[in-house]
């Protein structure tokens, strides 16, 4: 299959810069996947297509500060860099701009408190960072560090917490698990108070949400791998709902995977690890039974995750249809609920 299949015309003007207040009056896109139909909502119109004993899956990681700015020593060249994950206590794989201006043995200065040194290169292009502070880390990275905020959203985001879901607790995310930026304290209430539960998990998102997929074919695509974590408690939830006719909808594609990697023998199991599952058409999903997500980048492997589950066509219809509707696109955008086909008991 060609990756120029998943590719969409998308006007500029339709990339979301500013998110929407209060969140869940954002629009939602809504789609059966057994009728083919387009419904279209708001956020706050979710409860209705919920049923009391569903489980709605959430990605409870947050996002840390990881973009830093400083310069490399001896030189005064400007480098920037966007922490992806720690190695050890004090080591961190990162990717770096300018690159080659990096090579393995460089020192890089973030100010008197911060330093680090490259000591490898990773297969992916980025590098392996050894650093060197005084006082407490993620003192020094809430100080010096910026929200790392995708390209594409030109405009300054005045409230930091905007780029969090109001149930993020678990720092270490790289950006933020979009599709949960939606969601009310008060909307969770109401689903909760409604008989749906709310079980959280983690996966640390990575640095595949800014990357398109380059390989000409879509099988040729390598996933970075990314920290999950889901508790026996929450596995025994999920478990429970499936065995008693109820559907697991999970909050974005972050979820989406997690789920998917933790089945085994059609149960989800508890446990942490890394994944590089890579979903895509003809894929065989053992796990969810709806999924909300945001509108995706053209060529993107989380636009390819959603057409395994919808259907690459009805995928392109409903884009098709967005575009013409004036949705908002991307991380500050509109939201899409796509609700599948019924499983016979």
């Amino acid at each position: 299959m060609k990756v120029s299949e998943f590719d969409y015309e998308l006007p500029d003007e339709l990339i979301a810069q500013t998110p929407v207040e209060p969140r869940d009056t954002s629009r939602l896109m809504v789609i059966d996947l057994a009728s083919e139909r387009i419904e279209h909502r708001h956020f706050y119109d979710l409860p209705e297509y919920l049923r009391p004993g569903d489980v709605l899956v959430v990605n409870e990681s947050r996002v840390i500060p990881a973009r830093l700015h400083g310069i490399r020593e001896g030189t005064g060249g400007q480098i920037e860099v966007l922490l992806l994950h720690p190695i050890s206590d004090c080591a961190w794989e990162a990717l770096v701009k300018p690159g080659k201006r990096c090579p393995i043995g460089a020192r890089l200065c973030f100010g008197r408190e911060l330093t680090a040194t490259v000591t490898a290169k990773t297969e992916t292009g980025g590098r392996i960072l050894e650093f060197a502070w005084e006082g407490e880390f993620s003192a020094i990275l809430e100080k010096l560090g910026e929200t790392p905020l995708p390209p594409y959203i030109k405009a300054r985001l005045e409230d930091k917490e905007r780029y969090q879901t109001v149930y993020a607790k678990v720092e270490g995310s790289a950006a933020a698990p979009t599709a949960g930026l939606h969601f009310t304290t008060r909307l969770l209430g109401r689903l909760q108070e409604m008989g749906v539960k709310i079980v959280p998990l983690v996966l640390h998102v990575g640095v595949d949400t800014f990357r398109p997929v380059k390989a000409e074919q879509v099988e040729d695509h390598r996933m970075h791998s990314e920290y999950y974590y889901l508790a026996a408690e929450h596995a025994e939830t999920i478990n429970q709902c499936k065995a008693d006719g109820g559907r697991v909808i999970a909050v974005g594609t972050t979820a989406v995977r997690t789920l998917e990697t933790l089945c085994r023998s059609g149960k989800v199991v508890p446990g942490s690890g890394w994944t590089d599952l890579f979903i895509y058409p003809g894929y065989e999903f053992k796990v969810i039974d709806g999924m909300v997500t945001n509108f995706h980048l053209p060529q993107s492997s989380l636009l390819m995750l959603v057409s395994a589950f919808a259907g690459l066509d009805l995928i392109k219809k409903a884009y098709h249809t967005a575009v013409e509707q004036r949705y908002r696109f991307f991380s500050f955008g509109d939201a899409m609920l796509l609700i599948g086909k019924e499983r016979k008991q």
